[in-house]
């Protein structure tokens, strides 16, 4: 199996047990502890947040195809399909989807597919006005892996503006991922990952670093423009959001 197969088994693995935690992994939220409602008007703030930041540094999208990457239960998907003509969330969970499509249904402008590739390949180039990624390159099995979707939200979203957040540095002990690497011991000592997920403070996500350098690259390869930068410390995890306006 390919690294991304273990990576799409993991989000099998959480999309089945406690998908909203998965996605906001808030302490207090474990075991099914999100209120749905709750869970979604927290893709309402964040998304018109985003927005507002988007205009305000003069990079406002056309508000007509978005894209949310790494959708999950389509908290984001569902605040983009308010307000865009449609909004479109991939995921690489089947039974994160199967959630997104439930929990959805009643945006009409939401659609969601399983995109299980280490590509974007199902969708044209410049299909899309507006990109966005949230809490999602992050947990990639590789930087490698990170980059090549960050040149395919580039690619898909030509003449648009893509958004997405990744760690530009993370700390000892972060970096170790001392709770993956006891999660996937056990797991192969026989533990069910159902055992370990409700019953355990483990967990099979990983933390991946795409430094700011790298990100760089990426946008002059792809021709694009990096417009803005929010940068947050989460306490030896350091954050950046980009603003990234795509090529023509």
């Amino acid at each position: 199996m390919t690294a991304l197969d273990h990576h799409r088994e993991d989000w099998e693995l959480l999309g089945e047990i406690d998908p909203l935690w998965a996605a906001l992994t808030n302490a207090d939220r474990r075991g099914q502890g999100w209120d749905v409602d709750a869970f979604m008007a927290t893709g309402e703030e964040e998304i018109a947040g985003v927005l507002a930041d988007a205009e305000r540094i003069g990079a406002a999208p056309r508000l007509g195809h978005a894209l949310d990457f790494g959708c999950g239960a389509g908290r984001l998907t569902r605040a983009l399909g308010r307000r865009f003509e449609e909004a479109v969330g991939v995921d690489i969970s089947e039974s994160m989807i199967r959630l997104a499509e439930k929990l959805n249904a009643d945006v009409r402008s939401c659609r969601f597919e399983v995109n299980d590739r280490s590509d974007l390949m199902r969708f044209d180039d410049g299909a899309f006005d507006f990109s966005y990624s949230a809490l999602v390159l992050q947990h990639m099995p590789s930087r490698d892996v990170a980059a090549h979707y960050v040149a395919e939200l580039m690619r898909v979203t030509r003449g648009g503006i893509v958004v997405f957040g990744a760690p530009d540095r993370i700390a000892l002990p972060y970096r170790l991922g001392l709770a993956r690497r006891a999660f996937v011991v056990l797991r192969r000592l026989g533990v069910s990952g159902d055992t370990l997920l409700r019953r355990t403070p483990l967990t099979p996500m990983r933390m991946t670093a795409l430094p700011e350098q790298v990100v760089r690259s990426i946008v002059e390869r792809a021709g694009g423009t990096i417009r803005h930068i929010d940068r947050r410390d989460e306490g030896g995890v350091v954050m950046a959001r980009y603003f990234v306006a795509a090529s023509e």
